[in-house]
């Protein structure tokens, strides 16, 4: 905390003799005009002046009844009253003076050295009284004044600035970001496979010539067409670097490296199994390679809750019962809030939860899937994913992050997918977006 000092000298006596005619020269101080405007210096003269007169005013009667007193005279009703009148307004008047009088005592009390300038200050303090006692002689010891800072919050390099030691609360832990829950893959059959190329024979073609056959007569033949497909193994990756200073001293950080990335594996492994190209290194996802939808039959102003009875028609007459439907969560919470003609919800029940199901099957929200499309079909037999490395967390040192204190912490999975069967999956939209 700074201190400021002020040394008197030996001609100090000619500032003290002007100072009660300079702008320095000892004040009270009042509050500051208050909410109305009203300023409470020129308030305060104002009761002092009232307060003189009626007190002027209580001593003049009383003389006056004095002197009547001992000339015998009798005291009239009319110097009562006056005498009654004048000791009340003196009372009420000497009230108000006392208020004022503890209001400036508790202004001193609080704010006096932020009021008064300095030299006020040094001129009222006891060292500068006991300085002036002495005739400001040349032994003395002069005087001093110490001006105290006030103590604030700044974090600033000044007098009383103490901000730098206040201490911050914090919560233990990392909050992450949310995370989307990935469920396509759980539709699927899972399976393993060995070495980079997975090759499986589809039936592309069968020609059913079956008759019945008369005692003698010539048997029909058939044809079957097989079609040998073959996929590769895919690789997602990623990775991030990190000091070891830093893992060893953010104990938490570690395991949230390691589920983030692992969260960014599967990340990209629902968009790939829903949307995946084939080209390059993507997958063939299955809305590519699925069935555009067409409506077995027709119906008037078909809602999406009968759109996706029909995608299900389409599926089971293609032999392959649909087993799940997948969509958008906005287009499953516009068939949630579908009403009747009454007002009443179809499916939704605002006042409890359902599962997510539809004709029976299950509804499996994600946002992979665009706004106002929509797949059905039958995930177990129409597909299947195969992982080659399941994913996992490796951590190394690279080129120079050992001389470094550095360490990369990569994740990576290896995986095919197989859509045996195209027509066993229905794509198509419920025409509610342009």
């Amino acid at each position: 905390m700074k201190n400021h000092r002020i040394i008197a000298a030996g001609s100090i006596a000619m500032l003290v003799a002007g100072l009660s005619y300079s702008r320095f020269a000892p004040r009270v101080v009042f509050d500051k005009p208050n909410d109305q405007g009203v300023d409470i210096n020129v308030l305060a003269t104002q009761i002092k002046n009232e307060h003189k007169q009626a007190v002027d005013a209580v001593k003049a009667i009383a003389e006056e009844a004095l002197g009547k007193a001992k000339a015998g005279e009798e005291l009239s009703t009319s110097i009562k009253e006056k005498a009654d009148e004048a000791l009340l307004k003196m009372n009420g008047l000497t009230e108000q003076v006392a208020e004022l009088e503890q209001k400036m005592a508790r202004n001193r009390g609080t704010g006096d050295d932020q009021q008064k300038s300095i030299g006020e200050q040094f001129t009222e303090s006891e060292s500068f009284k006991s300085f002036q006692d002495s005739k400001f002689a040349k032994s003395a010891r002069g005087a001093d004044l110490k001006v105290k800072a006030t103590l604030t919050s700044l974090t600033t390099d000044a007098a009383g600035s103490v901000g730098d030691a206040i201490q911050n609360s914090r919560l233990p832990g990392i909050l992450p970001l949310p995370q989307r829950r990935m469920t396509v893959r759980d539709l699927l059959t899972p399976g393993r496979m060995d070495g980079n190329t997975l090759e499986y024979v589809k039936e592309t073609g069968f020609t059913n010539n079956a008759a019945p056959v008369a005692e003698g007569g010539l048997k029909p033949s058939s044809d079957i067409k097989l079609d040998l497909v073959t996929t590769s193994a895919k690789v997602i990756a990623h990775w991030m670097k990190a000091s070891k200073q830093v893992l060893d001293d953010i104990s938490q950080l570690r395991s949230m490296i390691d589920q983030r990335l692992l969260y960014g594996l599967a990340y990209v492994e629902e968009q790939q199994l829903l949307n995946g190209d084939g080209t390059g290194q993507n997958l063939h996802g299955i809305i590519p390679q699925a069935t555009a939808y067409a409506a077995p039959i027709t119906l008037a102003s078909p809602t999406s809750i009968d759109i996706m009875r029909l995608a299900m028609l389409q599926a089971a007459l293609a032999e392959y019962p649909a087993t799940g439907h997948v969509m958008n969560p906005i287009d499953w919470a516009w068939i949630e809030t579908l009403k009747d003609t009454e007002g009443r919800y179809i499916i939704g029940n605002p006042q409890g939860s359902i599962t997510p199901t539809l004709w029976g099957l299950p509804v499996v929200q994600t946002q992979a899937m665009t706004v106002d499309k929509f797949l059905t079909g039958a995930f177990r037999l129409g597909a299947q994913i195969f992982d080659r490395w399941d994913a996992r967390i490796e951590a190394a040192y690279v080129d120079d992050d050992f001389i470094r204190n550095l360490i990369t912490i990569l994740a990576e999975e290896r995986l095919a997918l197989a859509v045996y069967r195209p027509e066993a999956f229905i794509y198509g939209d419920f025409g509610r977006v342009a």
